[in-house]
């Protein structure tokens, strides 16, 4: 029988997850010698080496991509192990690791973060913005005890839990204020400024003005909504905001905010979490939490 060592297996992930010794190191919270004697074990033990090392950068063998999906199995397994513990200790979390997306982060964590330590005493939270395909492996990995994303995801292992809906708005130019508001179809023919790729909210964007994705685009690709708003405001363009930023993002701009008529583009927002954790009734009453931090938020935003 092979004798594998936990921390064999989760120095061989941060290794396989950055491709460099250091930042593996770093990532690790170990010295580099450290890691690197424990993945020479590890390929002793397993008879095989298990990557090339280069000058600047580590590659992996073959039998590295066979094993990447089992060490990340055992992995798992390990953290639910400590999930059930976490979950049996009167019912309390204990520790949150949460994911937001960028979209929604700013404008709903001052209200969430109060709630979340009311009903979860003593909470360790561990919060985390990046982009929805990175929150969702996540998840899936075990990184995370669940996201706040646009719904719907769509993936099997992951249950959903629809929370909030919110529209977005046109922003213009404080100029262009008494000028009717276009239909969609016209904002494909206008400067339209959008977040870079990667963001789900791109998409929704895109999807409501009938522009397709890959098409080539002469403007302004943003990596944050305050970026876009005050492109918006020196004369460049048009974009859409979500209703959750507006208070945040327009108080400093010289910009003007407009509904659409009919059906307004508008998003899903929700938790998603493993089918398998057992952490999930508790997870449920941070959903509760976030919806209603996040009806006050919109409610705040309607009224005004």
């Amino acid at each position: 029988m092979i004798n594998l060592s936990l921390r064999q297996l989760r120095y061989f992930d941060a290794l396989v997850r950055h491709r460099h010794f250091g930042r593996a190191a770093d990532a690790a919270a170990v010295s580099q010698p450290a890691l690197s004697m424990q993945i020479r074990e590890l390929e002793a033990a397993l008879g095989s080496p298990l990557f090339e090392r280069g000058a600047r950068t580590v590659r992996l063998t073959p039998l590295a991509e066979t094993l990447i999906p089992r060490v990340r199995d055992i992995l798992r397994a390990v953290d639910e192990i400590g999930e059930v513990a976490r979950a049996s200790r009167e019912g309390r979390l204990g520790r949150l690791r949460l994911g937001v997306i960028p979209t929604v982060a700013p404008y709903l964590l001052p209200a969430l973060v109060p709630r979340l330590m009311r009903i979860e005493a003593g909470l360790d939270l561990n919060l985390r913005e990046t982009v929805t395909p990175r929150l969702l492996e996540e998840v899936l990995e075990g990184r995370l005890d669940a996201a706040l994303v646009a719904l719907p995801v769509s993936e099997p292992e992951l249950e959903e839990v629809p929370l909030l809906h919110e529209d977005f708005l046109l922003v213009r130019p404080a100029r262009d204020a008494g000028k009717p508001v276009p239909a969609p179809d016209r904002l494909r023919e206008m400067r339209l400024l959008l977040l870079e790729e990667g963001h789900c909210f791109r998409d929704q964007a895109l999807a409501f003005c009938g522009i397709e994705g890959g098409r080539p685009r002469e403007w302004l690709d943003g990596s944050a909504l305050s970026t876009l708003v005050q492109m918006v405001g020196a004369g460049i363009g048009v974009t859409l905001l979500p209703e959750m930023a507006v208070a945040v993002e327009t108080r400093s701009a010289n910009v003007a905010l407009s509904r659409f008529q009919g059906v307004p583009p508008s998003r899903r927002l929700g938790l998603v979490w493993r089918r398998t954790t057992p952490l999930a009734p508790a997870l449920t009453r941070v959903a509760e939490a976030v919806r209603e931090a996040g009806e006050a938020v919109l409610a705040a935003v309607r009224e005004g």
